[in-house]
């Protein structure tokens, strides 16, 4: 057995002791089935990042999160890496430029999809038309932005074939967020739109019952941002290979903050996974490492860990050193981080070193702030198979300077 069971938990790699206290205040609040903590598992905001909680009957906004649906989406092109490499430089100031990254951003082009013809749109008419305009708007100028934080476009060479891969990570942006702040409102008896109190990363999870309106209306919400998520990962895809001339040939997409019904031990379960990846057998995943080490696909292998691991496996490397340790308190005035224990000539100087072309991004996303991908794969050799090993060479992040408000 590769993991171990503390107070209930199942954790796999090294526990960290905050992230396993969030995991306990979980198991002990609500009608919970199993508990988990994967090898890239640290403190989140209610749930452990890298945490997975099945429940019976109910459904945890604070557990999937306020980046709902965040995920990514990974094709192999037909060209080679090598065919892009003279003019590696100028693509990446062309991904630069062509989408959107950042806090708050909107699309330059009007987007038209499906989407915002779906039928659950309604159920923000029944919070309140204002609430339904606002956010509809909201989400059709975001369609295809980035964001910030973590999230990326990058280009990557396969090992062992020099095939050239594109992959993207974000998630439902602006409207996942409010969507996730509205029902954390509601469950606590404010308005949907109001602005909520501070609230404590240690807090127990805010727990709805399925059977019940709200519910069913925060289930039927966060499905929606899912779509959103994909329609948004599908489009900034299609625009980065249209940059490149180059088609698709194989594709991978999957959420890692979402809840799933899913059915494990007998019986129908919602498996709520903020920082995991779903990974059941031969269902395949993109996992992330850092700008300076290697991402993989993978995919889930029908074994008794991966069953008890609710088919459920790691979603990147996992921080080792916080946001604000690595690059510094952020101040509100010039918008600028002072203090942080990473210089931007260290992390430029690895990055280079690596071989990768970088635009944008912070020391809060530099190598030296995430755990060696392979270590937190070693962990979870019993879960999943790796199946294509992808080294970065041109990352693009929102710039250094972005202010990220999410709590995770």
């Amino acid at each position: 057995m590769a993991y171990q069971v503390i107070d209930g938990v199942s954790v796999w790699g090294d526990p960290d002791e905050s992230a396993l206290q969030q995991a306990r205040t979980c198991a002990a609040h609500g009608r919970v089935v199993k508990t988990l903590l994967m090898a890239d598992h640290h403190k989140g905001y209610s749930q452990p990042i890298g945490g997975v909680v099945a429940y019976d009957g109910q459904i945890s906004p604070s557990g999937v999160g306020y980046d709902i649906a965040c995920g990514n989406k990974a094709v192999r092109t037909t060209l080679l890496a090598s065919d892009i490499k003279p003019r590696l430089g100028r693509i990446m100031d062309g991904i630069a430029a062509n989408v959107s990254f950042g806090v708050g951003r909107v699309n330059g082009e009007r987007v038209d999809h499906e989407l915002f013809d779906d039928p659950d749109w309604d159920v923000y008419r029944t919070v309140g038309k204002q609430e339904h305009d606002k956010l509809k708007a909201l989400a059709r100028d975001q369609l295809g932005t980035v964001g910030s934080g973590n999230h990326f476009v990058d280009l990557f060479e396969e090992e062992g074939t020099g095939r050239l891969w594109v992959a993207n990570h974000f998630g439902s942006r602006g409207f996942g967020h409010r969507t996730a702040s509205g029902f954390l409102n509601l469950a606590a008896g404010r308005r949907f739109m109001d602005r909520a109190p501070g609230e404590s990363m240690d807090q127990p999870p805010v727990l709805l019952e399925l059977a019940d309106e709200l519910g069913d209306m925060y289930e039927r919400a966060m499905r929606l941002a899912g779509r959103y998520a994909y329609a948004g990962r599908d489009y900034v895809m299609d625009k980065v290979l249209g940059l490149l001339g180059a088609e698709a040939d194989f594709a991978v997409h999957n959420h890692h903050n979402f809840a799933w019904r899913e059915m494990h031990e007998g019986r129908e379960s919602v498996v709520v996974r903020k920082g995991a990846t779903p990974s059941a057998p031969g269902q395949l995943g993109f996992i992330g490492g850092s700008m300076g080490d290697i991402s993989v696909i993978v995919r889930g292998r029908d074994t008794e860990e991966n069953r008890d691991a609710c088919w459920s496996t790691v979603h990147g490397a996992g921080r080792v050193m916080s946001r604000t340790q690595a690059a510094g308190k952020m101040n509100g005035k010039t918008r600028r981080r002072l203090g942080g224990e990473i210089s931007e000539e260290r992390m430029r100087e690895a990055v280079r070193a690596y071989g990768v072309e970088l635009r944008g991004a912070g020391t809060d996303e530099s190598p030296f702030v995430y755990r060696r991908l392979q270590q937190v794969l070693d962990a979870h050799a019993g879960t999943i198979e790796v199946l294509h090993r992808l080294r970065p060479i041109g990352v693009c992040m929102a710039g250094a300077d972005e202010h990220d408000p999410y709590k995770d």
